[in-house]
């Protein structure tokens, strides 16, 4: 009884005219706020919505007697599913905004509703799976965008502040500060390098802001960590200078385009170690090495172990594949590894892993016109292993073979095959016969080349 008394006095003095609002100054000093630079930057952040239209089937109506006696024609029905997001506008001039690729993902429609309620809709410029990266285009009126910090000098410990469309409800803005940098390892996602933060971000927060406090971009809002689906204080933001890359790329060539070393690699542990003669330690070990690829022309070989690019350590073989995917194209690195226990250092420059292609014709005159290539980064996460058959040429010998474009190659004689690599050495013994084991959309082939 007593504290329902003391509970009662506390909501009468909250409400007397004395407890009516917090004083615009303590003792000459203005009282801190966010909301003078949220003035200048939430009209940047858009909600994002997204339609897909789905064919679906009655399986009453798939049986002929059902479509005679209900007179239905047998014609799949239509669902329409809907995704909501957020946005930042990054171009007023050009009306270009910087979303997740998640959002708008296989979307047949995009609009974008505006700070004063206005809807859009959307073109879409590109998308990166492999980032989550998109950029979608509106009408360039009186739009207002933000201005993309430099991520790469974010500390831990910066206050920042996420915005966005959390479950639908309309802008919302929460606080906190920067967790950690450099986050990786998430499942089902490609290239990682996020920013960790604990500003709340529910779904419906992605692609909205993630801004420091003079109001600059320095993430977009991609996902969170929770057992249960809701926030626990486990936010990701992709850094901005990552998105900048991607959207410079998407605008420029409709898709992003990565560089390879040219190597294959697996983790080293305590048996691999001591098999190669080496201290137990962590990084990840050359299996092999693709001909005229930049490694094999810094002169790496099969046995050494990378431990450092570009001035970032690797542990292991995906923060090598995660470390190259990320670094630009053209730019020479330094990179440091282990031979026999001594670390040495060497020089090389990324090229496109487009130009890691092999024609067919070379590995053999029954694959002519067929071009194969290495699979991408979000295939290999998802498990999946082979090469992949980027394009075959109409009315070559490979598509009379009965190659696709798209078709995964996982085995050459009832052998496995994983890379570039392997693929040229079986077909450096010269084989007298061809049997392609593949995948073809869901289903596994065994494939004759003749």
């Amino acid at each position: 009884m007593n504290l329902l008394r003391h509970c009662c006095f506390v909501l009468v003095l909250l409400s007397s005219p004395l407890f009516a609002a917090l004083p615009a100054e303590v003792e000459g000093q203005p009282m801190p706020s966010l909301a003078p630079m949220l003035e200048r930057t939430t009209a940047a952040v858009v909600n994002v919505s997204s339609k897909t239209r789905v064919q679906v089937r009655n399986p009453f109506f798939d049986d002929p007697f059902f479509q005679r006696f209900f007179n239905q024609p047998n014609v799949p029905q239509e669902r329409v599913q809907q995704s909501l997001g957020s946005g930042v506008i990054v171009d007023a001039a050009r009306g270009l905004v910087l979303t997740n690729n998640h959002v708008i993902e296989r979307a047949d429609e995009v609009t974008v509703t505006l700070h004063d309620g206005h809807t859009v809709n959307a073109e879409v410029v590109g998308r990166d799976p492999d980032t989550d990266v998109a950029v979608i285009r509106i009408p360039a009126q009186n739009l207002t965008a933000l201005t993309l910090a430099d991520s790469d000098a974010l500390r831990v410990g910066d206050f920042v502040v996420a915005i966005g469309n959390p479950f639908g409800l309309g802008q919302t803005v929460t606080s906190g500060i920067v967790s950690a940098l450099g986050r990786s390892g998430l499942r089902g996602l490609g290239y990682q390098n996020f920013i960790q933060t604990d500003a709340s971000i529910n779904p419906g927060n992605s692609g909205g802001a993630l801004v420091n406090l003079r109001g600059e971009l320095v993430g977009i809002n991609s996902a969170i960590y929770s057992p249960s689906g809701g926030n626990v204080g486990i936010g990701f933001a992709i850094p901005s200078n990552l998105a900048r890359n991607v959207m410079n790329q998407l605008i420029a060539y409709g898709e992003v385009k990565r560089g390879s070393l040219g190597v294959q690699v697996q983790d080293l542990d305590a048996r691999l170690a001591r098999a190669l003669g080496l201290e137990e330690g962590r990084g990840a070990v050359v299996t092999q090495v693709v001909p005229d690829s930049p490694a094999d022309q810094a002169g790496l070989q099969a046995g050494d172990v990378i431990v450092k690019l570009d001035g970032k350590l690797i542990a292991t073989a995906d923060e090598l594949s995660n470390a190259e995917g990320l670094l630009p194209i053209g730019k020479p690195l330094t990179l440091d590894f282990n031979r026999a226990g001594e670390v040495q250092s060497t020089r090389l420059t990324l090229i496109a892993s487009s130009a890691q292609q092999l024609p067919g014709e070379k590995l053999d005159a029954r694959l002519a016109g067929a071009r194969f290539g290495e699979l991408s980064q979000r295939e290999k996460q998802a498990g999946i292993t082979g090469i992949k058959v980027l394009s075959v040429s109409d009315g070559s010998v490979a598509a009379g073979n009965g190659l696709v474009a798209g078709d995964i190659i996982f085995g050459v004689n009832r052998y496995e095959v994983g890379s570039l690599a392997e693929l040229s050495k079986m077909f450096g013994e010269k084989p007298r016969q061809i049997l392609f084991s593949l995948y073809r959309g869901r289903r596994a082939y065994y494939l004759p080349i003749e």
